[in-house]
């Protein structure tokens, strides 16, 4: 499959130049995406999330979270790229993808997007729910099995976000689920019969049903506000 966008290169807020992949709409524009990458970095499979978003409407822009660290990186699924993966996320602080996603967002307004909304996967799910809590001039938020989230249980979204979690998915325990539903009763919480990464074909446990239904709800979202 080949891919629509290209790497860009834009300037967070705390001055660093940060890589980012970048596609445009195709036919008619709904608005502006950011979607954040997993744990593993913009991979092959996230850039083709990015263009399936593309596909339905929508610029989309999906930046590299650990280039403070590492440049271009991009991980497999083995052991060791996924210790190396826990390690640079570990070197990247809140403040600094909440300033890449607010870079992200300013990006697509000024190309000029009207709405833009955030979503993301596991890592990107937590970076997602903090995005919409301290991020200005987000619309809408969807966050996929964001396992950090409860720990910014207190803090609340100020545009409407809903999450979706996998039941089987034995690295978020569904008292951290219920808790989150629980603080946020404006939060729609999906819960789907599948395990973590269910949405990503690249890994054991997609769930195709799963995944197309999380889709649409997400999809939904963005065009009702």
């Amino acid at each position: 499959m080949s891919l629509n966008g290209k790497m860009i290169t834009l300037k967070s807020g705390d001055g660093v130049d940060v890589d980012c992949y970048h596609v445009k709409a195709e036919g008619t524009r709904k608005g502006g995406l950011v979607l954040i990458m997993e744990i593993f970095g913009v991979t092959t499979h996230i850039k083709e999330l990015c263009d399936g978003y593309a596909a339905r409407g929508y610029d989309v822009v999906s930046p590299q979270l650990y280039d403070r660290v590492v440049k271009g990186f991009e991980a497999t699924y083995s052991q060791e790229d996924i210790q190396k993966s826990l390690d640079y996320r570990a070197k990247t602080t809140t403040e600094n993808f909440v300033n890449d996603a607010q870079m992200c967002v300013d990006k697509l307004k000024a190309d000029g997007n009207a709405k833009t909304f955030i979503t993301g996967y596991c890592y990107g799910g937590t970076v997602s729910w903090v995005a919409a809590c301290r991020v200005k001039g987000l619309n809408a938020a969807s966050c996929y099995y964001g396992g950090g989230i409860k720990g910014f249980i207190g803090e609340n979204p100020k545009v409407p976000t809903i999450c979706h979690f996998g039941e089987k998915d034995h690295g978020i325990p569904m008292d951290d689920v219920r808790a989150i539903e629980k603080a946020h009763p404006d939060v729609k919480v999906y819960v789907y019969d599948a395990d973590h990464g269910f949405n990503s074909d690249r890994r054991n446990n997609y769930d195709k049903t799963a995944a197309d239904l999380a889709l649409k709800r997400t999809l939904d979202l963005f065009e009702s506000v």
